[in-house]
């Protein structure tokens, strides 16, 4: 689930690690198809094959994984991979807004489930456009706090395009534009600072924040439709309080 919310950390850390870290692999690997397909499988011409293969790296993807995906999405293999980027727009609890990215080889089958997960967990679809007007595509670099200040940050990464810094619980996020994501994550390694994770991702312009019942139902909804394989990623304007959260471990 991206998004941003206070939520994200605890959640992170309450889930099911090895199927998330499972599924986590799936999306990489996808990715990695994608960008094959996309500009063939020398990564020295490819920069967006490179980037893909670098973010599996770095989150452990097997080698061996790694160079079947790009062999496979360039057709070296003999096997015809064809993706295609959807997003499906919806409600949660208490007209929490729903961005629900897909990348699919079956349009049909990812519409389907994901209008399935959604209804059967208490949420509603919405028509093309009526919440994603509510979301602008960013770059966010995530790292965590250690002994770094926001204004060491900040003197990092201004130059390269940093719009803010600011705090996520044990982490510092660092947003700026989507095009100057790579100049960002440049900065921060010329600086020697080591990051997390760097995704262009939709946030929202504003927050909904969740009582208890509709924090639960809301989790319960998002985990059911971030399971299906073709969803990439789940963004949402839910904002649920600290206080919610520590009454819901308490369940």
């Amino acid at each position: 689930m991206s998004g941003h919310s206070k939520w994200a950390t605890t959640k992170h850390k309450k889930a099911v690690i090895d199927a998330k870290r499972a599924k986590s692999f799936a999306k990489l690997i996808k990715n990695i198809e994608v960008a094959a397909r996309a500009g063939g499988a020398d990564m020295a011409g490819n920069p967006g094959l490179e980037l893909a293969v670098a973010k599996a790296k770095k989150t452990s993807v097997p080698i061996d994984n790694i160079n079947r995906a790009v062999k496979r999405g360039a057709g070296l293999l003999g096997e015809a991979v064809d993706y295609q980027t959807i997003m499906y727009e919806g409600y949660g609890p208490q007209g929490t807004a729903l961005l629900i990215e897909c990348l699919t080889d079956n349009k049909n089958r990812a519409a389907s489930e994901v209008r399935l997960a959604v209804t059967r967990n208490g949420g509603n679809m919405g028509d093309p456009g009526s919440v994603a007007y509510m979301f602008t595509r960013k770059g966010v670099v995530t790292l965590p706090k250690k002994d770094l200040t926001e204004d060491d940050l900040l003197m990092a990464v201004l130059d390269a395009g940093a719009d803010e810094v600011k705090e996520s619980g044990d982490n510092f996020e660092i947003i700026s534009e989507a095009a100057d994501l790579r100049a960002v994550v440049a900065a921060l390694e010329e600086a020697g600072i080591e990051y997390e994770s760097d995704e262009a991702e939709f946030l929202p312009s504003m927050h909904v924040e969740l009582d208890a019942d509709s924090a639960r139902k809301f989790l319960k909804l998002v985990d059911a439709v971030e399971d299906l394989d073709d969803v990439q990623n789940v963004y949402s304007n839910a904002d649920i309080p600290a206080e919610v959260f520590a009454q819901l471990e308490d369940d």
